[in-house]
C-alpha cells in the first residue's frame, strides 16, 4: 500500500512540475506582454496544485488523518490568479503596452460576409442581390 500511495506522490510531483515548467518556458519565450500572461495563471497555476495536492496525499498517508491545511493554498492561488492577470491586462491596456509584430500580423478570425448565425445560406442570398444586372 505504501508504494501505492509513493507512486501517487511522484506521479503529482512530476505533473505539477511539468505544468510549472511549461509556464516557466511560456513566460520567456513568447513574444508579447499580453501572451505572457498566459505562462504564469494557466499552466503554472496547475503546476502549484499538483504539487500541493502530492503534499496532502503524502501527509494524509503518512499521519493516518486528513491534513486538508494546505488545499487552502491553491484555492488562495485558483481565487487569485486569474484576477491579478485580468488587472495586468487590464493595466496593460490603458498603458498601450505595444504588441510583438507577431501577434499584430495575424489575420481576422471571423468572416466579415457572414451574419450573426454564420450560415453560408444567408451570405448566398445577401450576395444574389448584388449579382443582379443592372442593379
Amino acid at each position: 500500500m505504501q508504494t501505492v500511495i509513493e507512486a501517487i506522490v511522484c506521479a503529482l510531483l512530476l505533473l505539477g512540475s511539468l505544468f510549472t515548467l511549461i509556464g516557466a518556458i511560456g513566460l520567456a519565450r513568447l513574444p508579447d506582454f499580453f501572451m505572457r500572461l498566459h505562462g504564469p495563471t494557466k499552466s503554472t497555476t496547475l503546476g502549484v496544485g499538483g504539487v500541493v495536492l502530492a503534499s496532502v496525499v503524502y501527509f494524509t498517508a503518512h499521519n493516518n488523518f486528513a491534513s486538508l491545511h494546505e488545499l487552502l493554498i491553491p484555492a488562495f492561488l485558483f481565487l487569485t490568479a486569474p484576477i491579478s492577470a485580468h488587472m495586468l491586462a487590464k493595466a496593460g491596456t490603458q498603458q498601450r503596452v505595444p504588441l510583438s509584430p507577431a501577434t499584430r500580423g495575424r489575420p481576422p478570425v471571423t468572416d466579415p460576409g457572414a451574419d450573426q448565425s454564420g450560415s453560408p445560406a444567408s451570405r448566398k442570398d445577401r450576395n444574389s442581390d448584388s449579382d443582379t444586372p443592372g442593379a
